[in-house]
């Protein structure tokens, strides 16, 4: 695995090359020109074909035994963090989704993260309404595919508190933006992100 350590972007973890001293508080371009909405993401690893040999059978193969591991490296991924949370909430999934694949895979991770913390897990909150697969669109046709599909069902669990966001992946970050906006508008005080890992482009 491509593990992300130090250095990296202080706010949304992006991984710098190895040999650049960028100082105690490093941010990438796009933190520092604020198109990063959550107050911070911290992921374990980059997703490559190492990391994709894991997630893709974990999360439409039904190994659900690999929540142990990717959960751990996720925790590990949060060291350096001051985890100062309320609530751990998975990315919900749209119901027929669910019921098609099993389980919601970030609720598999999401549990062991939330036991570490000593802290409750809220799967019931938020409700997700079915949308196609965005694995092939870029980054706006993402953000617009997810646009609207969340919803708050029980804003007095929401309202004041300080949400960690728990997925497997993040790829453009559309997914998180959108739930953060919805969160934040139900009253959330912040809103925060961890995945196993996520996509490194060049910057």
């Amino acid at each position: 695995m491509n593990w992300i350590d130090n250095p990296k972007c202080i706010k949304c973890g992006y991984p710098f090359p190895a040999d650049l001293d960028l100082g105690g508080a490093p941010l990438c371009p796009t933190c520092a020109s604020g198109k990063c909405e959550l107050d911070w993401i911290r992921s374990a690893c980059v997703y490559d074909d190492a990391s994709r040999s894991a997630m893709l059978p974990f999360k439409h193969g039904g190994r659900v035994q690999y929540a142990n591991f990717m959960s751990r490296a996720m925790i590990w991924a949060l060291r350096d963090i001051n985890v100062d949370v309320d609530v751990v909430m998975p990315v919900p999934l749209a119901n027929r989704r669910l019921f098609k694949r099993g389980y919601n895979q970030a609720t598999l991770l999401a549990r062991p993260i939330a036991k570490v913390l000593g802290i409750n897990i809220d799967i019931d909150s938020v409700r997700r309404i079915h949308r196609p697969d965005m694995g092939h669109k870029n980054a706006r046709e993402r953000a617009e595919n997810i646009h609207g599909v969340f919803s708050v069902v029980c804003p007095d669990k929401i309202r004041g508190k300080r949400i960690l966001l728990v997925d497997d992946v993040m790829t453009t970050g559309a997914t998180f933006s959108e739930l953060r906006r919805v969160l934040m508008r139900a009253g959330a005080s912040a809103v925060y992100g961890v995945t196993f890992c996520r996509v490194v482009r060049a910057i």
